[in-house]
Protein backbone atom coordinates (compact mmCIF):
# COMPACT_ATOMS: atom_id res chain seq x y z
CA UNK A 1 0.00 0.00 0.00
CA UNK A 2 1.43 3.39 -0.80
CA UNK A 3 1.94 6.14 1.61
CA UNK A 4 0.25 9.89 0.74
CA UNK A 5 1.01 12.77 2.83
CA UNK A 6 -0.93 15.88 2.49
CA UNK A 7 0.49 19.15 3.79
CA UNK A 8 -2.12 21.90 5.13
CA UNK A 9 -1.37 25.19 6.14
CA UNK A 10 0.79 28.16 4.62
CA UNK A 11 2.40 28.03 1.62
CA UNK A 12 5.39 25.84 1.66
CA UNK A 13 6.86 28.36 -0.94
CA UNK A 14 10.71 29.70 -0.24
CA UNK A 15 11.02 33.37 0.42
CA UNK A 16 14.54 34.56 -1.01
CA UNK A 17 15.94 37.61 0.33
CA UNK A 18 17.66 40.19 -1.98
CA UNK A 19 20.92 40.11 -0.29
CA UNK A 20 20.12 35.76 -1.11
CA UNK A 21 19.61 36.38 -4.35
CA UNK A 22 22.76 38.87 -4.92
CA UNK A 23 24.68 36.08 -3.62
CA UNK A 24 23.32 33.31 -5.64
CA UNK A 25 23.42 35.17 -9.08
CA UNK A 26 27.13 36.36 -8.34
CA UNK A 27 27.89 33.08 -7.70
CA UNK A 28 26.33 31.56 -10.80
CA UNK A 29 27.70 33.99 -12.92
CA UNK A 30 30.57 34.61 -11.51
CA UNK A 31 33.80 33.00 -14.21
CA UNK A 32 33.94 29.08 -14.73
CA UNK A 33 30.89 28.64 -12.85
CA UNK A 34 27.72 27.06 -14.19
CA UNK A 35 24.42 27.82 -13.09
CA UNK A 36 23.02 24.44 -12.81
CA UNK A 37 26.14 24.15 -10.80
CA UNK A 38 25.10 26.60 -8.53
CA UNK A 39 21.40 25.94 -8.65
CA UNK A 40 21.86 22.57 -7.22
CA UNK A 41 24.06 23.99 -4.23
CA UNK A 42 21.33 26.49 -3.44
CA UNK A 43 18.41 23.92 -3.65
CA UNK A 44 16.92 26.79 -6.08
CA UNK A 45 15.62 25.95 -9.91
CA UNK A 46 17.51 27.25 -12.47
CA UNK A 47 15.26 28.83 -14.43
CA UNK A 48 14.55 30.83 -10.95
CA UNK A 49 18.22 32.28 -11.23
CA UNK A 50 17.45 33.59 -14.76
CA UNK A 51 14.77 34.97 -13.67
CA UNK A 52 16.61 36.49 -10.73
CA UNK A 53 19.33 37.91 -13.13
CA UNK A 54 16.14 39.38 -15.57
CA UNK A 55 14.68 41.50 -12.56
CA UNK A 56 17.78 42.68 -11.34
CA UNK A 57 18.79 43.77 -14.76
CA UNK A 58 15.50 46.02 -15.32
CA UNK A 59 16.49 47.76 -11.86
CA UNK A 60 19.74 48.82 -13.29
CA UNK A 61 18.24 49.79 -16.80
CA UNK A 62 17.53 53.20 -16.77
CA UNK A 63 17.62 56.29 -19.50
CA UNK A 64 19.71 59.07 -19.53
CA UNK A 65 18.90 62.62 -21.09
CA UNK A 66 20.69 63.08 -24.29
CA UNK A 67 21.46 66.58 -25.98
CA UNK A 68 22.98 66.89 -29.34
CA UNK A 69 25.15 69.88 -29.75
CA UNK A 70 26.96 70.96 -32.93
CA UNK A 71 30.74 70.72 -32.06
CA UNK A 72 32.27 73.96 -31.67
CA UNK A 73 35.57 74.91 -33.13
CA UNK A 74 37.75 75.38 -29.86
CA UNK A 75 40.03 78.35 -29.38
CA UNK A 76 43.66 77.36 -30.27
CA UNK A 77 45.16 80.14 -28.25
CA UNK A 78 43.08 79.45 -25.10
CA UNK A 79 44.56 76.17 -23.21
CA UNK A 80 41.51 74.48 -21.50
CA UNK A 81 41.25 72.56 -18.57
CA UNK A 82 40.25 69.00 -19.74
CA UNK A 83 36.45 68.33 -19.02
CA UNK A 84 36.06 65.87 -16.72
CA UNK A 85 34.32 63.10 -18.91
CA UNK A 86 34.78 60.16 -20.25
CA UNK A 87 34.37 60.10 -23.99
CA UNK A 88 33.83 57.93 -26.93
CA UNK A 89 34.34 58.37 -30.58
CA UNK A 90 32.47 55.30 -32.32
CA UNK A 91 33.44 55.29 -35.64
CA UNK A 92 33.89 59.02 -36.71
CA UNK A 93 30.59 59.32 -36.68
CA UNK A 94 29.26 59.18 -33.16
CA UNK A 95 30.94 60.86 -30.28
CA UNK A 96 29.36 60.08 -26.42
CA UNK A 97 30.49 61.88 -23.76
CA UNK A 98 29.51 60.73 -20.19
CA UNK A 99 30.19 62.68 -17.05
CA UNK A 100 32.36 61.21 -14.48
CA UNK A 101 29.16 61.29 -12.25
CA UNK A 102 27.49 58.76 -14.05
CA UNK A 103 26.54 55.52 -12.49
CA UNK A 104 29.25 52.55 -14.05
CA UNK A 105 25.51 50.95 -14.48
CA UNK A 106 24.12 53.68 -16.52
CA UNK A 107 26.74 54.51 -18.44
CA UNK A 108 27.04 50.93 -19.56
CA UNK A 109 23.40 51.38 -20.66
CA UNK A 110 24.31 54.19 -22.67
CA UNK A 111 27.00 52.46 -24.53
CA UNK A 112 24.86 49.17 -24.68
CA UNK A 113 22.59 51.21 -26.23
CA UNK A 114 24.51 52.87 -29.09
CA UNK A 115 25.12 49.03 -30.22
CA UNK A 116 29.33 49.36 -28.86
CA UNK A 117 30.16 46.31 -26.73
Amino acid sequence: MSHVTLLTGPERRRRWREEDQCRILAAAFAPGATVAAVARQYDVATSLIYKWRRTMRARETGFAELVVVPDEPVAASVPAAPPAVIELEIAGKVRLRIPLTTPPTLAAAMVKALGVS
